[in-house]
């Protein structure tokens, strides 16, 4: 890895001297701890390591959600954690499809005409609900005032909390009662293991120990799936007690996992109820450390609290000097240092949140949404930057769970008549798609796997990767073969059905949406590549396609988002619909998708002039109001391909309410009441009730998650582009201006294809 940070270091003050010394990793990082002295409702601080995240309140533990919003609980959540409710009917995925005629031939789709459909047929409201993530567990402080009671949140005083980005260590401090209160919060690399130490003289008083819980999981699954009501509803049952150790087996339903406490020093393990222990220290002392792990299987003997420590910290460290790295310092641009913090936080809420077993759902470890479940036509955002930042083992962390299900998407294909591998669009781990009024049809994600290996054969072109995903490309790419037809002309044509990325497009009527048709184009063209490196012919019916495939539609000198909408700028222009696109007419609104045809990918068949008067188009008249948090870095990407750096870090800075990087680095989700319906039922968290309160994003809108972790990732990914360049560009850090203001020092990228 050490080569990987050498290799293409790229220092520059633009419009100054050149080469510089390698960025000094700690002090950029270091930088940008973060400190809290007061409660942030919305961002509880979190800790984890990929698989495993845990979200910690100001006292750095879960010891009082009542003082965060209800969509920012305090939860522990990892990537093997699902459950599902009992399934006494046998309802399969069968049951929640629709037969779909297309061109005269039924096809199974797991189609909802109306959100309201559930209710008149359970089985799409059990397959869309599970599986879905739940809470392990919750690890709090047991603080008592001198009477005995619980400690009161408004009596904590003088909080101090800080996030130590290096070393991975949350650190807590506080006043109750006099007494000065210090609490550590880490969570192991390798272990799903939470560490904790606490010092303080109310330790020495029995006054302060520790509180660990399990709860069930509740009928409403988001944001919190947690039910401490039912106790009934779950068992927990002690399999060992020693002076220092409890192991715990825990059952939900079907879905069974383990749990284990571990302390240096001996403790007393007192039940708390059915399901929960207080744990304190059995001699006189102000001290107490726990290590509170998870497990699908029964765990071994856990480490020492200081080798686990060290282990955490080495972990950390890897993590900030292998990589790429980019530093803004010198700067005279004022946004720059805020550049920097939010691409250094991003960093590390992907790392907890992005880099696990399986694709991460778009509210990762922090709270659920859509059942917990993950949008494989977001995992790109999420985790394709690990490869661009020379990180490409995070990525292929979740990069074999197609390889796992390869077997089922060629089933799915099969079942519409089509060749290759179909992947879904909402899933659980079980690679289930989920009933939806969108999801079924959109089919952006289907080149997403020939896209994110060839980002890891960029990384480390071998063999072995070859070996690795050289089917997965294979059966990716006889499916965007398969799926276009010809129609009339003798073209190739994407759909109908089918819903584009911008998903505000009637499924039956819609045809060649134009970032759909080029990513087509490329993943064949890639596979085809793909091909000649493990010494096979290109196949001929892939060329067919590439060659046929209709070029994307334009009008007056506009590149169209779909050939299907010829009148969409006549419309978007309108005084109607212009920067307002809030009836149903007016399209010109959620995520302006076309312009990833030459940003994201190389765009092979796009016109530059002609994606540049599409761009202004765009800032003309699209409604910015109904974006989401990754359209600015990817409407980044297109400026800086164009030519327009300026303009590419003015989109990162986009003012919008779906922009907003918070203290913690997350970003919110927020909609306009007005189309919020269109993506998520109001009873799943987006869209205000009638006669609700106005809230914090004012009048008209409602925040349906505290954070939405593809800003993040496309931020990383648009930052990786930017500063390390793009197949093509020339000089260093071609995406960022040229006035003398930035000082952009790189090192260890690798080039957006």
């Amino acid at each position: 890895m050490r080569r990987a940070l050498l290799a293409g270091l790229a220092a520059i003050a633009l419009g100054g001297p050149g080469l510089a010394q390698p960025i000094d990793r700690h002090a950029l990082v270091s930088r940008h701890d973060i400190r809290l002295t007061r409660v942030d409702p919305s961002a509880p601080l979190m800790v984890g390591n990929g698989q495993i995240g845990f979200t910690a309140d100001i006292t750095g533990l879960q010891t009082f959600p009542e003082a965060y919003s209800k969509i920012a609980p305090l939860l522990t959540e990892a990537q093997w954690a699902w459950h599902s409710f009992p399934n006494p009917n046998g309802y399969t995925y069968a049951d929640g499809t629709t037969p779909i005629d297309v061109r005269g031939t039924q096809q199974p789709y797991a189609y909802m005409k109306d959100w309201n459909e559930a209710a008149t047929r359970p089985a799409l409201a059990w397959l869309r609900e599970n599986p879905h993530r739940f809470s392990l567990g919750r690890v709090a402080l047991d603080l008592r005032a001198k009477d005995g009671q619980p400690a009161k949140f408004a009596d904590i005083t003088q909080t101090d909390q800080t996030l130590d980005l290096w070393t991975g260590v949350l650190t807590s401090r506080f006043v109750y009662d006099g007494e000065a209160v210090m609490v550590r919060t880490r969570v192991h690399p390798t272990l799903d293991m939470i560490v904790v130490d606490v010092d303080s003289a109310l330790v020495a008083q029995g006054r302060l120990g520790l509180s660990v819980k399990f709860p069930g999981v509740s009928k409403a699954l988001n944001p919190d799936p947690s039910d401490w009501s039912n106790p009934g509803g779950h068992l927990t049952k002690v399999t060992g007690e020693g002076a220092k150790t409890l192991s715990l087996a825990r059952q939900i339903d079907q879905t069974r996992y383990f749990a284990a406490l571990r302390a240096d020093e001996a403790v007393s393990f007192t039940p708390d109820g059915p399901h929960g222990f207080k744990v304190a220290p059995r001699a006189k002392g102000r001290t107490l450390g726990l290590e509170v792990a998870f497990s699908r299987a029964a765990l071994p003997a856990l480490p020492a609290q200081a080798i686990a420590d060290q282990a955490v910290r080495d972990h950390w460290k890897t993590y900030w000097t292998q990589g790429a790295a980019v530093d803004f310092s010198g700067s005279t641009d004022p946004r720059a240092a805020e550049l920097e913090r939010r691409v250094v936080l991003s960093q590390y809420l992907m790392a907890l949140n992005a880099a696990g077993e399986v694709p991460p759902q778009e509210e990762g470890l922090f709270s659920n949404s859509w059942n917990g479940k993950f949008h494989l036509e977001m995992h790109p955002w999420h985790a394709a930057h690990f490869a661009l930042w020379s990180r490409p083992e995070y990525l292929e962390r979740s990069l074999p769970w197609y390889l796992g299900h390869l077997k089922d998407a060629q089933a799915r294909a099969a079942s519409h008549g089509l060749k290759g591998a179909w992947w879904p669009k909402m899933v659980g781990p079980d690679g289930v798609d989920s009933p939806s009024k969108v999801s079924p049809f959109i089919m952006w994600q289907q080149p997403h796997p020939i896209w994110m290996s060839e980002l890891v054969w960029r990384d480390k072109p071998t063999k072995a990767t070859l070996a690795r995903y050289g089917e997965l490309v294979e059966q990716t790419a006889d499916l965007l073969a398969s799926f276009p037809h010809r129609d009339d002309k003798g073209r190739f044509v994407l759909g109908p059905p089918i819903i584009p990325v911008q998903e505000n497009y009637d499924p039956l009527t819609t045809f060649n949406p134009a970032f759909e048709l080029e990513y087509y184009r490329w993943g064949l063209e890639t596979a085809q590549q793909w091909r000649l490196r493990r010494g096979l012919a290109r196949k001929p019916e892939w060329d067919v396609v590439i060659k046929g495939l209709a070029p994307l539609a334009t009008k007056d000198g506009l590149y169209l988002p779909t050939e299907s909408t010829p009148d969409f700028w006549d419309v978007a222009k309108s005084a109607e619909c212009s920067r307002h696109a809030v009836e149903e007419k007016c399209l010109n609104r959620d995520h302006p998708s076309f312009l990833m045809a030459y940003g994201l990918l190389p765009g092979k068949g796009v016109d530059r002039e002609t994606m540049r008067r599409t761009l202004r188009a765009v800032e003309r008249d699209w409604d910015l109001r109904q974006t989401w948090g990754w359209d600015y870095p990817m409407v980044a990407m297109t400026a800086a391909r164009l030519g327009e750096p300026d303009k590419a870090v003015d989109w990162l800075f986009f003012d919008a309410k779906n922009n907003k990087f918070g203290l913690s680095g997350m970003t919110p989700r927020v909609h306009l009441d007005a189309h919020a319906q269109a993506f998520v039922p109001t009873s799943a968290g987006a869209g205000a009730p009638a006669g609700a309160p106005v809230g914090q994003d004012g009048p008209g809108y409602s925040r349906a998650a505290e954070t939405y972790f593809p800003s993040n990732g496309s931020l990383l990914a648009a930052v990786a582009m930017m500063a390390g360049g793009w197949d093509g560009s020339t000089g260093p850090a071609p995406g960022f201006p040229k006035d003398g203001k930035w000082r952009v020092r790189a090192e260890g990228f690798k080039r957006l294809p």
